[in-house]
């Protein structure tokens, strides 16, 4: 029998509800990457010589961003709190301020909880560990305050497809990107569960499990009994508490319905998959199928996503989904206009060329980079696209504004006096907020704080 998958499957489960339009969505995010017409990189404006913090000080592109989609059409992103220079000049607060938003980087990942964001960064280490570090940052959604940043070891298994809080049980789950060192020994030792590779992966394997990570302590807990291969891009949970994921697609179908989505062979909705997960379990929650090996012939049971395709294919880079609490059946996702693949000017099908030699275009002409926010309905998995994000603006997270899962969760992901007992308790250089010493000892945390915020811990 042909296996797809590594995870013997214990439910099945039906979807239920009913779709709903996207009208009058107010969308915030924190901005991952942009591409402008007029440039190929994310702009910053440099202000001058912070001599209290010895830093030179930038108005970045990276920050919280605000957009509004009536269905069809989408303002233009704006940073939400505004980054004005005329405000920032003069006042090293302020600049301060300004220039962490360089810092909101969640390349690996970020969450929005109840007004609270988290980032997470990560980076070479150039050490004689040669090991990989998370860079955490915990700030104000409102204000843009960073409040903590601390920098975490790869051990800590950070790197997520997306993060969500559940409502229903009050935890954050995600989709976290884990090692075949990371899964239990009864999984590693079984034979079955590398049946279809041509060599044990216990050591190289790699793909996604859910998690429950607390946000506190950035404690990272699997739950999947083993690991999924597909190229998830998203994660998010509704009111509900149910738990949905997409995968980038990348089909390489050329028939498209009327509104554009691409179709298979038989008709039906091709490109990125939407599943949806048991939080309990983490295990996916999918449909029996028969199918046929197409070299014997011999029928097989395939499990397949009890929801189905999104007709739109996108690219496995960074990208974010959430659902608003009024709405637990439709899910926005922010993701790419297409695979970045395509027809090429040689009539063959591959990767979209920044510029075509042949053709003269670039990137801005065949849309490679270009990205959307779509609404997804979760009854069906069909995709809607409704607008086309200026500045090609991708988020490593979004939510709903003032109509969040979160709302109300008033959960504490700081932990402040947590990490002030440590501190206390631990020999430690403590600084001020301008990046002056003010204690020093040899081992611990270093701690700064500003009133009862804590602005920064580094172990």
């Amino acid at each position: 029998m042909k296996h797809n998958y590594k995870i013997t499957m214990l439910a099945l489960a039906a979807l239920c509800g009913l779709s709903a339009s996207a009208q009058d969505i107010k969308l915030k995010g924190v901005l991952q990457n942009n591409r402008y017409d007029d440039s190929d990189q994310m702009k910053s404006e440099y202000l001058g010589w912070d001599s209290n913090t010895s830093k030179a000080i930038f108005i970045v592109d990276n920050g919280i961003y605000a957009m509004t989609s009536n269905g069809s059409t989408l303002t233009t992103p704006t940073k939400d709190p505004a980054v004005n220079k005329q405000d920032i000049q003069g006042n090293a607060e302020k600049m301060v301020w300004a220039t962490n938003f360089n810092l909101m980087y969640g390349n690996s990942g970020a969450c929005y909880v109840d007004g609270q964001l988290v980032t997470v960064m990560s980076r070479d280490e150039q050490s004689t560990e040669d090991d990989v570090l998370f860079n955490v940052r915990k700030w104000d959604a409102a204000t843009g305050d960073l409040h903590y940043n601390a920098t975490h070891p790869k051990s800590s298994r950070l790197e997520s497809a997306g993060m969500s809080y559940n409502p229903v049980d009050g935890k954050v789950y995600g989709l976290f990107y884990l090692t075949g060192n990371d899964l239990p020994e009864e999984i590693t030792s079984d034979p079955e569960y590398f049946a279809d590779q041509d060599d044990d992966m216990t050591d190289g394997d790699a793909g996604y499990a859910i998690c429950t990570i607390d946000l506190t302590t950035m404690t990272v807990t699997p739950i999947t009994p083993g690991l999924y291969y597909e190229n998830f891009v998203t994660f998010a949970i509704n009111s509900e508490g149910r738990a949905f994921a997409l995968t980038s697609g990348g089909s390489s179908s050329t028939a498209y319905d009327s509104e554009g989505h691409q179709l298979d062979i038989d008709g039906n909705l091709t490109g990125a998959q939407l599943y949806e997960f048991n939080l309990s379990t983490g295990l996916k929650i999918q449909k029996a199928v028969e199918a046929f090996d197409e070299e014997t012939g011999e029928a097989y049971t395939e499990y397949v996503p009890t929801v189905g395709a999104t007709g739109f294919s996108s690219q496995y880079r960074r990208q974010s989904a959430c659902f608003a609490k009024s709405n637990p059946n439709i899910m926005y996702w922010n993701g790419y206009y297409n695979s970045g693949k395509g027809i090429n000017a040689y009539g063959s099908w591959g990767p979209l060329p920044d510029r075509d030699s042949a053709t003269g275009q670039t990137w801005r002409d065949n849309h490679k980079y270009d990205t959307c926010i779509y609404a997804v309905d979760i009854t069906t998995g069909k995709a809607t696209r409704l607008a086309t994000v200026p500045n090609r603006c991708i988020f490593s997270c979004i939510w709903v504004d003032g109509d969040d899962c979160s709302d109300g969760a008033n959960m504490d992901i700081l932990g402040i006096e947590s990490i002030t007992a440590k501190a206390d308790n631990a020999t430690s250089a403590v600084y001020n907020l301008a990046g002056q010493k003010v204690s020093s000892n040899q081992k611990g945390l270093q701690i700064v704080k500003q009133g009862n915020k804590v602005v920064k811990v580094m172990k």
